[in-house]
């Protein structure tokens, strides 16, 4: 369960690491590559979110790329130690990290995996969502790749060349899907008053 004494970082977590590297940022208007940079941690770290509360990077161990890794900065080992304001930033930034992955990637399938505890797969023990893009195998006739599932098969290291370049164009892509939100909402809003006159 959450407890509100529990320690905000955890001295031997890579993750608190990375969380404490970088700051907090307007997700609308996000840094340059050189603000954000990946040198700052060992291994490197490439970060597309980092509000207040959550961090958002890339793994270092994709399964496809563009495989994101989301948790909150305060150190959580699993998700139940999540404070309700965490577990709902969570959930929202699953949706627009998700948007955001599908259109940086092209990949429109993808698996959003959380495991709690080592008997679970749960390598780093500090609360994260895998967003991993899966780009379509079996339908393009190529049946000597692999498909794995919920973080299990291949896995290569990052690419930090790589990395740089997907990390920006996921920053600008979750900028875009908040900006569009935001437009929407604002339209909803208007729609609504609009109607509510039309009532009088």
């Amino acid at each position: 369960m959450f407890d509100a004494s529990s320690p905000p970082t955890d001295d031997a977590c890579p993750f608190c690491a990375i969380a404490a590297t970088h700051q907090p940022y307007d997700p609308l208007r996000p840094p340059s590559a050189l603000a954000l940079s990946a040198e700052l941690t060992s291994p490197s770290s490439f970060v597309v979110l980092s509000t207040p509360a959550l961090i958002a990077f890339l793994d270092i161990m994709p399964l496809s790329p563009g495989h994101l890794l989301l948790c909150p900065r305060r150190h959580r080992p699993k998700l139940t130690d999540a404070s309700p304001q965490e577990a709902r930033e969570l959930g929202a930034y699953v949706r627009v990290l998700s948007a955001a992955l599908a259109r940086a990637t092209g990949v429109e399938d993808w698996n959003v995996v959380q495991n709690n505890g080592a008997a679970a797969a749960q390598v780093v023990p500090h609360m994260h969502y895998h967003l991993i893009p899966r780009p379509e195998i079996r339908a393009s006739g190529r049946f000597s790749e692999s498909f794995t599932m919920f973080g299990r098969g291949r896995r290569e290291e990052l690419d930090d060349d790589e990395a740089e370049k997907m990390a920006e164009e996921l920053r600008r892509q979750v900028a875009v899907v908040l900006k569009e939100e935001q437009q929407q909402a604002e339209y909803e809003e208007r729609r609504q008053l609009a109607k509510a006159k039309a009532k009088l």
